[in-house]
């Protein structure tokens, strides 16, 4: 019997071979499908912006400290203080005792309250601020306790003089509160130095009871400053003329030429009457305007306080012109007026007059 032989089993083994190769080669393929799969994330960038390149900061200059820098200071500390100098002072604080001032040196400075002012009136709570500058003498360098004791009242004293000089000079006006009557004034302080007030400066008239005035306050000019004499006047009266001027103008300018009034007689004059007609306002009554009969004499027919009728006749220059006449004819034309209405108006009772009024008869 003839042996037989497969003859495909080398080709069987070279199958499997390629077999195990060609998994292989799919492996390695779904790799790459795997791999081709993944989202590819792509990098951004920001645009590049060239900037112009900065401007170098301005180099501030360069301070360079002396000892000149702080000559004014080295010598205000160095510098001694005694008694009877005369230091700029500023406030700040006060009590009841006195007040604390600075007087740029490494020392404080003290006014005791009654160094402050030689004014009665005065008082630290309401005359003296913080911040308030003045100047004062020293009267102690060394208290004891690092302070330099000053004051005030004896540098008013020793300036004010000058300062009242130039506030004559310019008209300074002065409000200030009356500290003292007399029988024949009263007593004002200004800058610390005694001022009189006569009575005849008080008002616009003489007053003969100053003591109303205590404690007032008033407005007051100087009148004169006499610092060897220790004298100094001062006066109300100006001002008070003055703003009666301007009040008697201001009243002028309401009144209008024929207005009537009925004023008083306040002064007989030879040529005439002065006649109050309210306001503080008076006219001149010429002699020739009072009555309608010739006068020698405004005695002849006025007296003091008497009550007349006036007519202003002419306003000129601050001046008002009245008339007796002139009112005394006004008042006539008035009734005359009245009494021609009055007929007009009038209706008599007999009806027959009312058909005679129109009939003309013949003469």
């Amino acid at each position: 019997m003839e042996e037989f032989r497969f003859k495909e089993e080398p080709t069987i083994i070279r199958v499997e071979k390629d077999a195990a190769e060609v998994a292989e080669t799919v492996e390695e393929k779904v790799e790459t499908v795997e791999e081709a799969a993944e989202p590819v994330v792509e990098e951004k960038t920001e645009p590049v912006i060239e900037k112009a390149p900065a401007e170098p900061a301005p180099k501030e200059p360069e301070i360079i400290e002396t000892m000149d820098d702080y000559t004014a200071e080295i010598e205000a500390s160095l510098k001694k203080i005694r008694t009877g100098d005369v230091m700029e002072c500023t406030v700040v604080a006060f009590d009841e005792t006195g007040v604390s001032v600075d007087l740029d040196y490494y020392a404080p400075g003290r006014i005791p309250a009654e160094e402050m002012s030689a004014d009665p009136l005065f008082s630290i709570f309401s005359d003296v601020t913080v911040g308030e500058q003045f100047r004062a003498i020293v009267t102690n360098p060394d208290d004891g306790a690092g302070n330099i004791i000053l004051s005030r009242k004896e540098a008013d004293a020793e300036f004010a003089w000058e300062k009242l000089q130039e506030m004559q000079e310019e008209g300074t006006v002065i409000e200030g509160t009356v500290a003292g009557i007399t029988k024949s004034g009263v007593i004002m302080y200004v800058e610390g130095i005694r001022g009189f007030i006569p009575a005849s400066k008080l008002d616009l008239n003489y007053v003969e009871d100053t003591e109303p005035y205590l404690n007032k306050k008033i407005k007051v000019q100087i009148t004169e400053v006499d610092e060897g004499r220790k004298k100094l006047i001062l006066s109300a009266k100006e001002l008070l003329v003055e703003a009666a001027a301007e009040k008697k103008l201001e009243n002028i300018n309401r009144l209008s030429v024929g207005a009537v009034f009925e004023g008083t007689v306040e002064k007989i004059m030879d040529y005439g009457a002065f006649v109050n007609i309210g306001d503080g306002l008076s006219g001149l009554l010429h002699v020739s305007q009072i009555s309608e009969n010739h006068i020698t004499h405004p005695k002849a027919v006025l007296k003091l306080g008497m009550k007349v009728k006036v007519k202003i006749i002419r306003i000129e220059n601050g001046k008002i012109s009245l008339s007796m006449k002139a009112a005394k004819e006004a008042e006539e034309e008035v009734l005359n007026e009245e009494a021609a209405e009055y007929k007009s108006e009038y209706v008599p009772n007999n009806p027959f007059a009312a058909l005679l009024k129109d009939i003309k008869l013949d003469q």
